[in-house]
């Protein structure tokens, strides 16, 4: 792989840097990049290939085996060599690391003789994030994240998601128009706390998509009309509910276990 260097914050490859910094440009571009050489690596492993490197001497100099790695399985031509200050002009980190990808953005279409997890309003991306990351620990591969949602792609988001962002079959929606052809194959629960069952109730369905609603405001109204049933996770009532991250976290491993047995 060629080294290349770039000594000017002017350069048209970091100025696309500064604008990916940015949900707009993420999506007029297609692209998002990810400072961090521990979901790199596994990005590679997964066989997923960036389509641009840059990275600094010193981080070079401290992470020679990483580097090493990701230079072996690459299948990239050149990276880019910068400077300290270079990298800070356009990382979303106050302590950069020193290195960073860029990636297409690559919807995976959801499978749909599996269940679905669709994330409604969703805005804190550091949830977001970690929701797609406990979806992928217990076998759910499937999400949707509609419109009001905060971006995935968002540098919290990554960096809680870890490489799911990469392993999962994620699709967005917009004006609940993914949402209605899924109920057309399955059943849809929604979450909130009254009027509702135990995830339990999953157990008689072989698919299902499970709506997380919004931080502050729960399933929004329009898609609580349209679901099949509700579901809640019984607690000991000193509490009135839970961060909606902790509580993803807890249905995926009760559906986990009902699907295999348990």
């Amino acid at each position: 792989m060629e080294e290349l260097k770039i000594t000017s914050k002017d350069n048209e490859k970091i100025k696309l840097l500064k604008k990916l910094k940015q949900s707009k440009y993420r999506n007029e571009f297609s692209r998002f990049f990810v400072e961090n050489a521990v979901i790199i690596c596994d990005a590679l492993k997964a066989g997923v290939f960036f389509e641009s490197l840059f990275v600094t001497p010193s981080f070079v100099q401290k992470n020679g085996d990483k580097f090493k790695f990701i230079l072996e399985k690459s299948q990239a031509r050149n990276y880019y060599l910068i400077d300290e200050k270079i990298n800070k002009s356009f990382s979303d980190l106050e302590t950069p690391p020193g290195i960073c990808a860029v990636y297409l953005k690559r919807e995976k279409k959801i499978d749909p003789n599996k269940p679905v997890i669709y994330l409604n309003a969703i805005n804190d991306p550091g949830n977001a994030g970690t929701i797609l990351r406990s979806a992928l620990a217990f076998g759910l591969k499937n999400i949707v994240v509609d419109e009001k949602c905060a971006d995935i792609y968002n540098h919290k988001a990554i960096n809680a998601a870890k490489d799911a962002v990469f392993k999962l079959n994620i699709e967005t929606d917009k004006d609940m128009a993914a949402l209605s052809e899924i109920k057309k194959r399955m059943k849809v629960f929604s979450t909130r706390l009254e009027e509702s069952d135990s995830v339990d109730i999953l157990r008689r369905e072989s698919v299902f998509c499970l709506v997380l609603g919004s931080e502050s405001h729960g399933v929004s109204p329009e898609i609580q009309k349209i679901s099949d049933g509700f579901i809640r996770i019984d607690m000991s009532g000193e509490i009135e509910s839970l961060n909606v991250a902790s509580a993803a976290a807890i249905l995926f491993y009760e559906i986990y276990m009902q699907k295999n047995g348990n």
